[in-house]
């Protein structure tokens, strides 16, 4: 108990006092999170909105593959984005691995299908007499979308910070493909994983602080906008 005491203690401590190694993997972890959702939802809105307004053959099977893909190991992510990006694979010349850009693109793979999912669900959920109206009120195509994504605006912001809480707290993915590389690749999770090894329980419960606050917020923010629906 001591033990433990002692940790938590030491913790906060580096916490309030703002160690710079902390700063520097809480905002690597952010940095690239955040980079990930905003191309995860530049691909996922658009492609979901498509999806939900359209009866084309083959759709069902579209929404049965993102649903599994929704529940996708980030080892699994992990494995196939070294398979094509380490010097041996399609993508090697690019000299991607054990980058921020790689451990971004397996976040953007993780969160794409949830965006575009839920993305999905938002549009069939709403009144199709929204589309209607705007068309007969002569809006163009083009038009006709942002009226309806602006009715599922809550919704849509919902499906981001979902997409953005499946991808902060990821290991598996994150370790494979940015090798975990202090000052570079190191993220919360990665970082947590690493420290707990060497013992270093206290500096790794200051980042588990951090992480389940960051996470906490995410999850506070959904719940308002899912009640704002």
């Amino acid at each position: 108990m001591t033990y433990l005491w002692q940790a938590v203690v030491s913790a906060f401590r580096l916490i309030l006092t703002l160690d710079r190694e902390i700063l520097a993997i809480t905002l690597t972890s952010l940095r690239i999170s955040i980079l990930a959702i905003l191309l995860a939802s530049a691909v996922g809105v658009p492609a979901g909105f498509l999806v939900g307004i359209s009866a084309f053959t083959g759709r069902g099977v579209i929404i049965t593959v993102l649903n599994t893909l929704m529940a996708l190991p980030t080892v699994v992510v992990g494995l196939f984005g070294y398979a094509f990006i380490s010097r041996r694979g399609p993508l090697g010349p690019l000299e991607l691995l054990f980058t921020p850009t790689a451990m971004m693109i397996g976040q953007w793979v993780l969160a794409t299908p949830i965006i575009m999912n839920l993305t999905i669900s938002a549009t069939q959920s709403l009144d199709p007499r929204v589309r209607r109206t705007a068309t007969v009120l002569g809006a163009n195509p083009w038009q006709s979308a942002i009226t309806v994504l602006s009715e599922a605006r809550f919704a849509l912001i919902a499906a981001i910070v979902a997409g953005f809480g499946r991808v902060i707290g990821e290991v598996g993915a994150s370790m494979m493909l940015g090798g975990n590389i202090k000052g570079y690749t190191r993220n919360l999770p990665t970082a947590i994983a690493l420290e707990t090894s060497k013992g270093e329980f206290g500096f790794g419960m200051a980042l588990g602080i951090i992480l389940m606050s960051v996470a906490l917020g995410v999850n506070a923010l959904l719940h308002f906008l899912q009640n704002k629906r």
